[in-house]
């Protein structure tokens, strides 16, 4: 029981798992764009972070997008370095499951992408999405720059106009700078291209995202 309730709310850095200095080893190589995971990134590009429930399924809305050069899936947000996977699930970490998502500017709009984050999911859940319960499912942004913040916060206060008419709770997004990002296990990365009949637990509100 008491793993259970702490599933439901942050750990303090205190009581955090202390993680290790080295990172997780993975193939640098998109399993289905052929582009590469780590960087250093073409000169064009430009990054954006966030999460959505589980990274599995968040990850492929978005590399099924024009001007996407690269995806990955990770942890960000918490407090232990270089987490597993497992200790991710423990909610002792503090990190959500997150997808990275490396752009082209000039062919996809971080607009765009913020379009797919709010409609891809439910952002009034809190700590879930779906049945996946925890606090490394809650839904966020991770702004790289002021221009990203001011976006984001103007897409959300617009959209959540739109669900409160429909009789949706409030947004529980959260909006921070994007801290450490840290790559997930090599198996998780492109999961449902690899395995097709995975699960993927991602659910919208049916209500489309509107810019006012």
């Amino acid at each position: 029981m008491l793993g259970a309730r702490k599933r439901l709310a942050m750990p303090s850095a205190n009581d955090a798992l202390p993680g290790r200095a080295t990172a997780l080893s993975i193939t640098n190589r998109h399993f289905v764009l052929g582009t590469p995971l780590l960087p250093p990134f073409p000169a064009n590009s430009a990054l954006a972070l966030f999460g959505l429930g589980c990274f599995w399924g968040a990850e492929r809305k978005f590399w099924q997008l024009p001007g996407i050069i690269s995806t990955s899936v990770g942890y960000a947000a918490g407090y232990t370095p270089n987490p597993t996977y497992e200790e991710v699930c423990s909610g002792l970490t503090g990190h959500n499951e997150v997808v990275r998502v490396v752009f082209d500017p000039n062919a996809v709009s971080f607009e765009s992408l913020l379009r797919v984050f709010w409609e891809a999911h439910d952002p009034t859940q809190g700590v879930r999405q779906g049945n996946d319960v925890g606090t490394q499912y809650r839904s966020g942004i991770y702004v790289h720059d002021a221009a990203q913040r001011v976006q984001a916060e103007h897409m959300r206060d617009s959209y959540a106009q739109s669900l409160r008419a429909e009789g949706h709770n409030a947004i529980t997004t959260e909006i921070i700078a994007a801290p450490a990002y840290y790559y997930a296990e090599d198996y998780h990365q492109q999961y449902l291209a690899k395995n097709p009949g995975g699960y993927c637990g991602l659910g919208g509100t049916g209500v489309r995202c509107a810019i006012a």
